[in-house]
């Protein structure tokens, strides 16, 4: 294994249990024994857990990137762009009868890892503030095509959004019923964002790929 693939193999490895497990609970051992790797070939790459754990920050972002730039295209237009974030939450995120997906790895590790390394919850919030800032520019498309009842503070809807879509994902993991999840989800976002009854759900999602976490 080249420098470069072990050094990819340990942030994919840390990825894969962090979203399965949370920060707290994975350890280095664990994730050189998964990966395959040495301890020294682990710190030639990481300082520490906590330095591994903003690398893998930033690699969850490149991978999910592609998936979140075809979600909100121009090419799609803002309701469309809506339903498709709502289809990729479902796909990505929300667990269903025969597939668990533990939802959003560093959101789950944010609200659980209670810790003082600076280095760490700076690498979330910006993880968090990118993906939200996907959703302000939705907010403003969709203000801008006159599709909501009131004028807002783009800025404060976006992070609004980002926090009701993932207080749903978390509730989804008690939720047995998916149906009653599958109604929540859209329909909350729709009031939230405060879109005019006219335009609820008159347009389809037109992102159809499967994400690339879930493949």
């Amino acid at each position: 294994m080249s420098v470069t693939e072990t050094r990819e193999r340990l942030l994919a490895t840390a990825l894969e249990l962090i979203w399965q497990s949370n920060y707290n609970c994975v350890g280095v051992n664990h994730i050189c024994r998964q990966a395959g790797v040495t301890k020294g070939a682990f710190y030639h790459h990481f300082e520490s857990k906590a330095s591994l754990f903003c690398e893998a920050a930033s690699y969850y972002w490149q991978v999910i990137r592609a998936d979140l730039d075809s979600v909100f295209s121009p090419l799609h237009t803002p309701l469309q762009q809506l339903e498709n974030l709502i289809e990729f939450v479902f796909k990505s995120k929300i667990n269903t009868p025969n597939k668990r997906i533990p939802g959003c790895p560093f959101f789950n590790a944010g609200a659980q890892i209670g810790t003082d390394d600076e280095m760490v919850l700076e690498a979330l919030r910006s993880l968090s503030q990118t993906a939200i800032n996907y959703d302000i520019a939705l907010v403003r498309a969709l203000d801008s095509a006159g599709y909501l009842h009131y004028k807002t503070e783009p800025e404060s809807l976006g992070r609004m959004m980002y926090n009701y879509i993932h207080g749903v994902m978390s509730f989804s993991h008690l939720q047995p019923d998916i149906s009653t999840v599958r109604k929540d989800l859209p329909e909350g976002l729709y009031r939230l964002l405060g879109v005019k009854e006219e335009f609820w759900f008159a347009e389809s999602a037109t992102w159809q790929s499967e994400p690339t976490l879930s493949k």
